[in-house]
């Protein structure tokens, strides 16, 4: 840093905080370190005695924080997103819609182990409104280097390392298995949950049938609300080993490709995710999801709901963090539960 006079230091960075004292009325900093000094603000300076400032000498090669921290959000960045303006050498993005939030994980840790720089995410693969704060940017000094943010970006150069995909299904089937429902014998509660959880990513159902848990009967019952469109099936109920509970076979036999019967996750250790060939996916979905507030169906629906391919390599990898912790309060998905 050097001194020169308050006079001649538009342009140039502060190193340090400025207090302005107005007695009885304000006290705190007035300019902060890494401001640009401005012509508009020499005269406030003056006026707080500061004939003199230390300023960094900006030689060429370096690159001022509040610069750095705007090229580190547009490696981040995509469509769907909305940028802060920058306070104190940080940017911050919120979402500009309702949709899945994704990172990509790899290329995060590759820019952040480069020192001297970093970028701050909520964690991926989870919903998010408008609105919603995704991520901060900021360089940890003053300025870096040139050739150091260079590197962040052939790290970045291609795709964004954040994506919002917006919801992409819009109607669902539901097929509601057991004969003590089936019969009237007590009534449906699955259905309204499913209903609400469906709903808050903007999916609607548009098919829905109650049948026994026979095996025949079930399979047709998918092919009957295939048939009307739907973009997502669900099979709620005869999930389990009992020899009654028969819906993966059923989904089996209705010509679904099953990528997944069973999970690494409490509740929904039973749940089944599979795949029809024209890409509808469809959900066995396990008694937990009935009564529990949040299970593996609240993991997995945003990604299908996002036209996002679920894989086993994906549900497997729910394991580190698939235990929900029940919490008196329940606050996902601002929680461990799934991350």
């Amino acid at each position: 840093m050097k001194l020169i006079p308050t006079r001649d230091a538009v342009g140039h960075v502060l190193c340090h905080d400025m207090t302005q004292i107005i007695p009885g009325r304000y006290k705190d900093a007035r300019f902060r370190k890494g401001h640009v000094v401005r012509e508009e603000d020499v005269p406030v300076l003056l006026s707080m005695g500061k004939e003199n400032l230390y300023v960094w000498e900006l030689v060429p090669g370096l690159v001022h924080e509040d610069e750095a921290a705007a090229r580190l959000c547009a490696l981040c960045r995509n469509e769907y997103m909305e940028q802060s303006a920058v306070k104190e050498g940080k940017l911050e993005l919120t979402a500009a819609i309702d949709g899945l939030f994704r990172v990509d994980a790899r290329r995060l840790r590759e820019i952040n182990l480069l020192g001297d720089m970093m970028i701050a995410t909520r964690h991926g693969d989870t919903p998010v409104r408008r609105g919603d704060k995704l991520c901060g940017t900021r360089v940890i000094p003053l300025v870096i280097a040139e050739e150091q943010l260079a590197r962040a970006e052939a790290v970045g150069a291609g795709r964004p390392l954040l994506e919002i995909l917006p919801w992409k299904l819009r109607t669902a089937g539901i097929v509601t298995t057991g004969s003590e429902v089936a019969q009237g014998l007590v009534r449906d509660a699955f259905t309204p949950v499913v209903t609400a959880k469906l709903a808050e990513l903007g999916i609607a159902v548009a098919a829905r049938r109650v049948v026994g848990d026979g095996l025949e009967e079930v399979a047709a019952a998918i092919a009957d609300v295939r048939a009307q469109g739907v973009e997502l099936v669900l099979c709620t109920g005869g999930m389990s080993v009992d020899p009654d509970d028969r819906t993966p076979g059923a989904i089996r036999a209705s010509g679904a490709r099953i990528v997944s019967y069973g999970a690494p996750v409490l509740p929904g250790a039973m749940f089944l995710m599979g795949y029809f060939q024209d890409g509808v996916p469809v959900m066995g979905l396990p008694g937990c999801v009935m009564y529990a507030r949040r299970t593996i169906f609240d993991l997995i629906l945003p990604l299908a709901a996002a036209g996002v391919p679920v894989a086993r390599e994906d549900i497997a990898a729910l394991g580190e963090g698939g235990l929900c912790l029940g919490c008196g309060e329940c606050t996902f998905p601002n929680c461990g539960f799934g991350k």
